[in-house]
């Protein structure tokens, strides 16, 4: 199967079919020198993401960013936070329940999460509860932060 497809297939089957049309054609794949596995995948020197050993993957803002413009995927797929937590959240710090004001139907625990706030992602992080919980719950963390707008200002490489 070509590495490609591969990458594709697994987009659609984690967001839902037409997710990966956003991926662009001329992407640059990093192989492991042990395994041969493919170990991240970038964009113009920019990381996509990073596919996990779980058959998963670790997207970064910028993936997000290009994912989002998949309607499905940015009702289905992401997180809404309230103006009081922004701040924190684009320091890399957790969001918690009580600041979630629009959650998507599709997320599960463990899954990549892209935090908006006002249509503009702000962080990507790992769902620590399913979208059910996070709506019906008022207290607990909701989404530890993997990668913020902070991290990629100072440098640090998403």
């Amino acid at each position: 199967m070509d590495k490609f497809e591969k990458i594709s297939h697994t987009v659609d089957a984690l967001y839902g079919v037409g997710v990966s049309k956003q991926i662009p054609k001329d992407i640059d794949f990093k192989f492991s020198k042990k395994t041969g596995r493919i170990r991240a995948v970038y964009h113009n020197d920019l990381l996509l993401f990073t596919p996990r050993t779980d058959g998963g993957i670790a997207m970064s803002i910028y993936c997000a960013e290009l994912f989002s413009k998949n309607k499905k995927f940015a009702n289905d797929y992401c997180i809404e936070v309230d103006a009081e937590s922004k701040p924190f959240v684009e320091q890399g710090k957790s969001v918690f329940c009580q600041h979630v004001k629009k959650c998507g139907s599709k997320i599960e625990i463990g899954s990549d999460v892209p935090i908006f706030f006002k249509k503009q992602i702000i962080a990507v992080g790992k769902s620590i509860l399913s979208s059910n919980m996070i709506k019906s719950q008022s207290r607990g963390m909701a989404v530890r932060i993997r990668d913020s707008l902070k991290s990629q200002n100072d440098g640090g490489q998403s």
